[in-house]
């Protein structure tokens, strides 16, 4: 039986893969997407679903401010559950106002909409937030919440049925060879395929193609706990919303002029060891996903994370977490452990083999807000474009 063939194929179905595929499809091409499991169940919906470019580095921030655009122009035409209730930056001590009225000043230059709010405005939007918390806040109207259980797998049925771009999932890719001009692809159920370009967006799986070649990458997988109250339809807490600790940690921030200069407060010290900042995002059906933590391990002992979720670290985002809002966090329905990849010195992992396989892969805390547009970019540059 010959091997079907394609222009392009994308192994991984997570955002970064997915939108490989559709900016593939977008150019014309005759695309397949391969995913291992029945469907994803990795770093793609165990998120926030929270759409941020206000939060990325000046390196990232363009395609991030792209993706915006993309989600938008699929929103318009297909519903993958986004709603355009924006991000909310709340500063609760003197340095960390100078960081937001510091990051407004560089989105004004940028043309990116933002607004500073008092405590009084904050109080107004948002009731549930502390007032002896907030000291003012920086919100970004354009940016949007999705429901990242969901959002996946709309957008898989929109490219499905409206770019046509093939879709398999339960189809594990166990080999990727150069095959003369073309590239041999081979699933663990025998399928067999060729290819123009094959394109690697493998998540935090580096043990089925190019073992060896990941094992001396450098990446890094980060363990993240993230919980879930019940629906709480009579506390109304709209759009994103990210706090004194996301101010001390986002790469925006981080390059604003005083952030050098910002203090360790005592009390952050546990925290910080566990990579700990706050964030809530409200679900539509009422529900509040509260959030993370983050611990890492090389990409030979991802293991050593385990698979428990550590009722410390749980207690300690919700004790935080209660001191900036005056609802009863503790209301929790589920929790849960994410996982991504990341390198400690590169945004994200790009490499070519013989210009016919691209592995890209590792970009970290980004993909969500930043997949759209990077892989735009990406398929640009494969094809010379």
């Amino acid at each position: 039986m010959s091997a079907e063939s394609f222009d392009v194929i994308v192994v991984g179905a997570g955002v970064l893969g997915t939108f490989h595929a559709y900016h593939a499809a977008r150019s014309n091409k005759k695309v397949l997407l391969l995913e291992k499991d029945l469907s994803p169940v990795q770093a793609t919906v165990r998120n926030f679903g929270q759409i941020v470019p206000s939060g990325m580095s000046s390196d990232w921030f363009d395609w991030a401010r792209r993706s915006l655009e993309i989600y938008s122009s699929i929103q318009n035409e297909f519903d993958i559950s986004l709603r355009r209730n924006g991000s909310i930056y709340f500063a609760s001590n003197s340095e960390e106002v100078q960081l937001i009225h510091e990051l407004h000043s560089i989105m004004k230059e940028r043309d990116y909409p933002s607004q500073l709010l008092s405590t009084n405005e904050c109080g107004e939007r948002w009731p549930r937030i502390k007032s002896d918390y907030v000291k003012e806040g920086l919100f970004f109207p354009s940016e949007f919440s999705a429901e990242p259980e969901t959002m996946i797998y709309k957008l898989l049925t929109y490219v499905s049925e409206k770019l046509k771009i093939d879709y398999r999932p339960n189809a594990a890719v166990i080999s990727c060879q150069p095959k003369g001009s073309l590239v041999s692809v081979e699933t663990s159920n025998n399928q067999k395929f060729l290819a123009e370009h094959v394109i690697i967006c493998n998540g935090s799986d580096f043990k089925l193609l190019f073992p060896e070649w990941f094992a001396q990458s450098g990446i890094v997988v980060s363990k993240l706990q993230m919980m879930r109250t019940i629906p709480l339809k009579n506390i109304p807490l709209k759009g994103n919303i990210l706090t004194g600790l996301t101010i001390r940690r986002y790469e925006s921030f981080e390059e604003c002029p005083s952030f050098p200069s910002l203090k360790n407060l005592d009390h952050l010290t546990e925290l910080k060891k566990w990579g700990i900042h706050i964030l809530f995002k409200q679900a539509i059906d009422g529900s509040i996903i509260i959030g993370d933590s983050h611990e890492y391990a090389s990409v030979n002992k991802i293991e050593n994370l385990k698979y428990e979720i550590n009722s410390h670290v749980n207690e300690l985002i919700l004790h935080e977490a209660s001191r900036i809002v005056d609802f009863d966090v503790y209301q929790i329905a589920s929790t849960w452990a994410g996982f991504y990849s990341q390198h400690p010195e590169k945004d994200i992992i790009e490499m070519d083999f013989e210009n016919r396989i691209h592995i890209r892969t590792a970009i970290g805390g980004k993909g969500m807000t930043s997949s759209a547009g990077y892989a735009e970019a990406s398929i640009q540059k494969i094809y010379g474009l």
